[in-house]
């Protein structure tokens, strides 16, 4: 059994535990601003914020993993 991703899938359990009470105790809508990117204002709740956030994470750490090689081959330069 591989330890190591059991590990990882524990935490990600937790993480999403987190995020459902998050969206069940904060209803409030909130006003979100990105004046670079966005040219107005976003009201939305803060569940909703939360999870989005939570994807960009998820998103951004899948693609900046996803390219990694395996296996213990020296590079070219040693």
């Amino acid at each position: 059994m591989n330890y190591k991703l059991l590990a990882k899938t524990l935490f990600l359990i937790a993480v999403l535990l987190l995020l459902v009470l998050m969206g069940m105790h904060n209803r409030e809508s909130i006003s979100f601003t990105l004046p670079p990117l966005l040219a107005q204002k976003i009201k939305q709740p803060a569940a909703i914020m939360f999870f989005a956030f939570f994807a960009v994470g998820v998103l951004t750490g899948t693609i900046l993993t996803s390219g990694a090689r395996k296996g213990g081959k020296a590079s070219k330069g040693d």
